[in-house]
């Protein structure tokens, strides 16, 4: 396992728990610390593990990009940490594993862009989720991405303009989270969660979880032609034949992936 600088990486059974770790600066994003996460869920991709857990430290899950860091940069250095960014935050999608988010506190900014980038995420009741860009001098445009598809557009509009900051039962009730929980809560939850949402086969959840974000946002017909290729060729393999077997014969499933 990596020795890494920002980040505490964890391995419990199946899961791979990547936990933030920069509380002193509210786990702001630094080159270092996104080609950190990047190398720490790359890993985990190749690894085993059938879950992923991201939290952070401190007093902020991630205030977002760490403006020491980015003012210190030309034009041609933002653009490259922007395109780390979008690569740390299209690997969390791509890794095979379910990827849950653990929030705890203050999600701002790239740190919402990261909670919105996990496939699911409970939030503590003390949570707060904002794109504060809109009431300052940087726009919040690339946080709004993966925001944007997760709350729709007006919802998006009031966050991204506005610059305030909503709390967790207003985040569950836009879905940017699953659940907003009470503090003591939080860890069961997510854990919870994640048992719930990587059983059966590994493989076929993999497939199903790489395929959803092909076809999300395509137009309809495109999102079935890629969809019903896909599912047909999942029939033929070795979870999709156990999983109707095991059915057809009135038994449990044994997974062998």
């Amino acid at each position: 396992m990596a020795d890494y600088e920002h980040l505490l990486v964890k391995n419990e059974g199946d899961t791979v728990r990547i936990t933030m770790n920069r509380p002193q600066r509210r786990n702001s994003l630094t080159e270092g610390h996104l080609r950190e996460l990047l190398d720490a869920f790359e890993s985990a991709g190749r690894s085993e593990a059938t879950g992923i857990v991201l939290a952070g430290e401190g007093k902020a899950f991630s205030s977002g990009h760490d403006f020491g860091d980015v003012a210190a940069r030309d034009l041609a250095g933002v653009r490259d940490l922007l395109r780390l960014c979008t690569r740390v935050m299209r690997t969390v999608e791509d890794v095979p594993q379910v990827v849950v988010a653990r929030v705890h506190a203050t999600a701002w900014a790239a740190g919402c862009q990261l909670v919105a980038s996990c496939d699911l995420a409970v939030a503590a009741e003390s949570a707060t989720f904002a794109l504060p860009g809109g009431k300052g001098g940087w726009f919040c445009h690339t946080p709004a991405v993966p925001v944007a598809r997760t709350i729709g557009r007006k919802r998006l509009m009031e966050m991204a303009l506005t610059g305030d900051a909503v709390d967790a039962a207003t985040a569950a009730d836009w879905g940017l989270v699953n659940y907003a929980v009470p503090d003591g809560e939080l860890d069961g939850r997510v854990d919870d969660l994640l048992a719930r949402a990587t059983r059966g086969s590994r493989f076929s959840k993999a497939v199903g979880k790489q395929t959803l974000y092909a076809q999300l946002d395509r137009p309809e017909a495109d999102a079935y032609a890629i969809a019903a290729e896909v599912m047909a060729s999942m029939s033929q393999s070795p979870g999709a034949r156990e999983g109707m077997a095991s059915f057809l014969d009135k038994r449990h499933p044994e997974w062998t992936d």
